[in-house]
């Protein structure tokens, strides 16, 4: 049997980028895209903000997850407005930890909350629908390059 800090730092496999989007202004529609440059600040082309904000992710498994709640299908990633979306690896367990993600690495500080435009984008619930399955806002420790099916793993 293992300790408690090693079952904490063990995972099966990496993770993978599934979808890249950027918010050029706030309360515009997000842009899909095939890769984003991770600067000291966050995205470049996104109007995020740098700090414990810079980067935006949310685990894919959570859309249906959210659609469900809601008496629907999976929630499309851009009415989240997350900058990525990882599926294949528990982002709640990399809390804390600095996480490789394409070239880049970051830091995964705090929750992403919903926001009260949840109602407005996903109907009645939909702020409860998202509330514990709203991502990871993320800091950036090393600058890089993300693209589409860059794998996720954390950093020993």
């Amino acid at each position: 049997m293992s300790d408690l800090k090693t079952l904490i730092a063990t995972y099966a496999l990496p993770g993978r980028v599934t979808w890249l989007g950027l918010r050029p202004s706030r309360l515009e529609p997000m842009v899909p895209v095939d890769e984003v440059v991770v600067t000291p600040e966050g995205l470049e082309g996104d109007h995020g903000r740098p700090g414990k904000r810079a980067v935006t992710l949310i685990q894919g498994e959570h859309l249906p997850v959210i659609g469900a709640m809601l008496g629907r299908g999976p929630v499309a990633p851009d009415v989240l407005r997350r900058n990525l979306v990882v599926e294949g690896i528990n982002l709640g367990a990399l809390k804390g930890r600095d996480v490789q993600v394409g070239d880049a690495i970051v830091t995964f500080e705090v929750i992403c909350a919903p926001c009260s435009r949840m109602e407005k984008a996903l109907g009645q619930g939909g702020y409860s629908a998202v509330r514990g399955h709203g991502g990871w806002c993320a800091s950036v420790v090393r600058p890089g390059r993300i693209r589409l099916g860059d794998a996720v793993q954390p950093v020993d």
